[in-house]
């Protein structure tokens, strides 16, 4: 072997990997957004200014208590403002194509002059619990049209990656004009059916050539669709999406009619070409049509307002629970002897729940006596 022969590989030096924090951000005084007033939030939404919107939204996603009382009045004087949309849930199997679904299904209805919300929940990070909020990049030609509103928001790892306040930005929404408002869902589940309680129409999204596609759907997300779309159906899938709608369409004469009384249909599509987005959007207000003549829409609203006020209280009833100073404190010591199979769970959970209402009555006959 010839030892004079040089290699034309090369062992480059590194460099130092930079710190994942820009140290410029670190040193920048960054100036905290000046919280409005409320009327001035409520006149802002009221008058359709955007910027105001944006605001009173995080204003909702706040988990601050001052912020919390805030947006709970502005959402009072907004609420009978609102009401007066189409509600739209859209969810799908990963690689379904949602957001570009969405870009070109919200052009669409933009074109008939539609004034279009889209509430898209981004999956916050188990870890970091940080979400990239990149669906403005992902709807290129909607994130442009002066008739749009996109909305991202972390789910904050709520039930069915559906943001804790997405029902309250609705409100909001209607309040400042837009009447149709979608809301786009991480993806399939049973915890989906979060979506499903906040909208008028659940649209159900899916692709072909995927293998099996009726084994990774659940019969659940099955029966609350209002119609099943086929996406993607285009070039050499096309015959391959008819496939799947025909296999759909068998599995859904399986299931008897909902309560709506509206037999869900099944349609082929492409968002890349604006194939029979047209259709979709057609059979939605054949859908609202059939619904608000048979009594099932308005029904419908009254059973999502009294599900949302129940989920309210245990929500809040909870929340009050945490943050009891005792119980947070004797939280970890009684999941120890829990652990230690000292306890039973239930038995667990009396202790604390009869803690935080004996120091529940300390603070109200405390409160009594003040007053007195």
């Amino acid at each position: 072997m010839d030892k004079s022969h040089q290699s034309a590989l090369r062992v480059q030096a590194g460099i130092e990997h930079p710190t994942q924090i820009n140290p410029y951000l670190r040193k920048k005084n960054i100036k905290k957004s000046k919280l409005l007033s409320k009327q001035e939030y409520i006149d802002g939404i009221l008058s359709q200014n955007i910027v105001v919107l944006s605001k009173a939204i995080t204003l909702i996603e706040s988990n601050l208590r001052n912020h919390h009382e805030l947006a709970q009045e502005i959402i009072e004087a907004c609420i009978p403002y609102s009401g007066n949309s189409i509600r739209i849930g859209v969810t799908g199997v990963p690689g379904a194509g949602k957001s570009t679904f969405i870009d070109t299904f919200g052009k669409h209805i933009t074109s008939f002059n539609h004034k279009l919300a889209v509430l898209a929940i981004d999956p916050s990070s188990e870890l970091s619990k940080g979400s990239i909020l990149g669906d403005k990049t992902r709807m290129e030609e909607l994130s442009s049209d002066s008739n749009a509103f996109i909305r991202p928001s972390p789910s904050a790892n709520s039930l069915g990656g559906i943001a804790r306040k997405t029902r309250e930005t609705i409100i909001l929404c209607e309040a400042a004009g837009f009447d149709v408002v979608l809301v786009e869902t991480v993806g399939v589940g049973q915890s989906e059916t979060a979506v499903h309680s906040m909208v008028d129409f659940f649209l159900l999204l899916m692709i072909s050539g995927a293998g099996d596609e009726l084994q990774g759907i659940k019969r659940g997300i099955m029966e609350m669709a209002d119609a099943l779309v086929v996406n993607k159906a285009d070039g050499d899938n096309v015959k391959k999406a008819e496939l799947t709608k025909i296999q759909l369409e068998n599995a859904l004469r399986l299931f008897p009619l909902g309560e709506s009384q509206w037999a869900p249909p099944v349609f082929t599509a492409s968002a890349l070409y604006n194939t029979n987005i047209d259709v979709v959007f057609q059979a939605i207000k054949d859908y609202i049509a059939h619904t608000k003549a048979n009594g099932f829409f308005a029904k419908n609203r009254i059973e999502q307002s009294k599900k949302r006020f129940r989920d309210y209280l245990e929500e809040e009833l909870f929340d009050l629970f945490r943050s009891d100073k005792e119980v947070k404190a004797s939280l970890p010591l009684i999941e120890e002897k829990l652990l230690e199979h000292k306890l039973s769970a239930y038995s667990a959970g009396k202790k604390l729940i009869d803690m935080y209402l004996r120091n529940a009555c300390k603070v109200i006959n405390a409160a009594d006596n003040k007053k007195g």
